[in-house]
């Protein structure tokens, strides 16, 4: 069981010291740096092609229908067919589009999905680099994106691409803001922006117990930025013909279908470890449980795209500006209020303040969506709600 739990580290010490037999330290340094990126895609490649299966299965069972069943048994060579028919389509290229730009779109936003898991502990010893700014190296690589997103929507001559563009900079922008005030939480109860640090601090207790407020704004705007319903409006087909990737077909949608659902197991990744406990568990081996909370919240992104509808783009910038933003604000001044204090009682402290919180929002939205007194209605006019 030692050996298992783990079991990433005592293959990379065998590999490492077998390199060392015959290359220099440095050449060994760099080949292990090699195998881990090449070990990594290819695990995110096979993430990537069995998300889209399992999420085709789950939408299937929520509409009452069999989902892939025809390619290999019980359809789990579809993924394979996929990729295969993405990669050999043809590739248009638009007459009026900026080539440099149009070309590059796809590759920039692939570059910083992968990126972030250069600091993701998968385990103990499962991390490429454990560096001390961890959270804020994936918070500075994730936003690179946005500028991804308007390069295709501008780089494809297309109206309509540009205008989805435009949208999705809008979107994604204003849910970093929010986004990042929620992990402000875990790095005051952690006193760490190290992955691995925040991770071995939740030894105790998962930090989802003493900040679920925090949990739940993180879990919403990591929804809309990675563009899952229902905050899927920067390629609303009826809207928007598919949106910033109208233009793009074979291996350049690939790359930025690639990219989302890199993105969509990334952030569930990064829930893990700052309100999940990360590895932490009994019994099985630290990677299982990491990967078994991993899904769990996949899985919840998945069951949201087959129970709400797509939400008007207003009240996806209102959500977040009016709603989301403050209460984040809040949330990490009464954090930091709690554990500079330091009341006994381990989480209750923070839980309770994060239930007054919400509370507090309920009270709030209800009053807001009230009608106004002595309100009226006349032909023709519909009456707005407050």
């Amino acid at each position: 069981m030692p050996f298992l739990n783990n079991l990433f580290g005592n293959i990379q010490d065998l590999i490492s010291g077998w390199l060392s037999g015959f290359l220099p330290s440095w050449a060994v340094d760099l080949a292990m740096m090699a195998i881990t990126t090449v070990a990594l895609l290819a695990f995110l490649v096979v993430v990537v092609m069995y998300l889209t299966y399992l999420e085709r299965k789950v939408m299937a069972r929520i509409g009452d229908r069999p989902g892939p069943n025809r390619v290999g048994p019980l359809g789990l060579a579809q993924p394979l067919a996929d990729v295969l028919k993405l990669v050999v389509k043809e590739v248009i290229w638009p007459a009026k589009a900026d080539f440099p730009v149009y070309i590059l779109a796809p590759v920039v936003v692939v570059a910083p999905a992968i990126l972030v898991y250069a600091v993701l502990p998968f385990g103990p010893r499962m991390v490429a680099a454990d560096i001390n700014v961890a959270l804020l190296f994936v918070v500075a690589v994730s936003s690179l994106a946005t500028l991804a997103l308007l390069m295709a929507g501008w780089g494809s001559g297309n109206k309509y691409s540009l205008l989805g563009g435009m949208r999705a900079a809008a979107q994604m922008v204003s849910y970093e803001i929010p986004l990042a005030f929620s992990f402000l939480g875990v790095v005051l109860i952690s006193g760490s922006l190290s992955l691995v640090e925040i991770t071995r601090a939740q030894a105790g207790y998962p930090f989802v117990l003493a900040q679920p407020l925090g949990f739940l704004i993180a879990l919403i705007c990591a929804i809309a930025e990675v563009n899952r319903s229902p905050f899927d409006i920067m390629d609303a087909e009826s809207e928007l013909a598919d949106g910033y990737r109208i233009e793009y077909s074979g291996v350049g949608f690939a790359m930025f279908f690639l990219a989302e659902y890199i993105e969509m197991f990334s952030v569930a990744a990064l829930l893990t470890v700052l309100f999940l406990g990360g590895w932490q568990g009994p019994l099985l081996p630290p990677y299982v449980w990491f990967l078994i909370k991993v899904y769990l919240i996949v899985g919840l992104m998945l069951w949201l795209r087959g129970t709400f509808p797509r939400v008007r783009v207003d009240q996806l910038m209102n959500l977040s500006w009016k709603f989301l933003l403050p209460l984040s604000m809040v949330n990490v001044v009464v954090v930091a209020l709690v554990d500079k204090l330091e009341l006994p009682g381990g989480f209750l402290p923070s839980l309770v303040a994060s239930g007054l919180l919400m509370a507090a929002a309920g009270g709030c939205a209800r009053y807001m969506r009230r009608k106004p007194a002595g309100a009226v209605a006349r032909p023709g006019w519909q009456v707005r709600e407050a």
